[in-house]
């Protein structure tokens, strides 16, 4: 089934709710992981403290700016990648962010990237730990999910949402002011709701 790219241009707050039980495929050489998004994070350019668009366009956050269906990924930390599918129309720099999902197909690859997971409800809870159980790199970054190795599949939304703060962002978009994490309750591959740590100088 191809993306229905219409589907993806209200702003990231207003699509988030429909990425929720989405599938996410993902094909590589050692074979297909498959997942079913149960938690993601908006992000809304210009107008959101939070959002790594907030000053304007550069040539990281380019994709953000371009074609709704797209891949975003950046580097956290110096270490991890994340992921976002790019929202909204064109120039507005909307996205959500993969924050977790529950392994359909393809586990035992996801494990053996995974091996750390003490259960597979862990293999993607978070959004370091999904990209590499998926098999996503910083490299994909551009990505269309309409086709090629990487393809999102929109399910229409689920049942029931919850929402609050984002976990872990600094200062004002961190607050209740921005809740725009987006999961299905009760689902245990949700990730743990973290506040922003400001880090200690000695």
């Amino acid at each position: 089934m191809s993306l229905d790219r219409s589907l993806l241009l209200p702003p990231s707050f207003e699509v988030a709710s429909v990425i929720l039980g989405s599938v996410l495929t993902v094909d590589s050489p050692d074979g297909t992981v498959a997942l079913r998004i149960t938690e993601v994070e908006a992000y809304h350019g210009s107008g959101d403290p939070g959002s790594h668009a907030f000053r304007g366009k550069t040539n990281r956050n380019a994709v953000m700016f371009g074609e709704p269906g797209h891949l975003y990924t950046y580097f956290t930390y110096g270490m991890h990648t994340c992921a976002n599918v790019v929202c909204g129309p064109e120039g507005q720099a909307s996205g959500c962010l993969l924050r977790a999902g529950e392994i359909i197909e393809g586990l035992e690859l996801a494990r053996s990237r995974r091996d750390t997971s003490r259960s597979d409800a862990d293999l993607a809870r978070g959004p370091a730990r999904l990209t590499v159980a998926a098999g996503i790199t910083l490299a994909d970054g551009g990505a269309d999910l309409a086709s090629g190795r990487i393809r999102l599949e929109l399910g229409g939304g689920v049942p029931e949402v919850a929402t609050g703060p984002r976990t872990g962002v600094s200062g004002l978009g961190g607050t209740e002011e921005f809740p725009w994490r987006f999961w299905i309750p009760g689902d245990p591959t949700v990730s743990p709701y973290k506040a922003h740590s400001p880090k200690r100088h000695s």
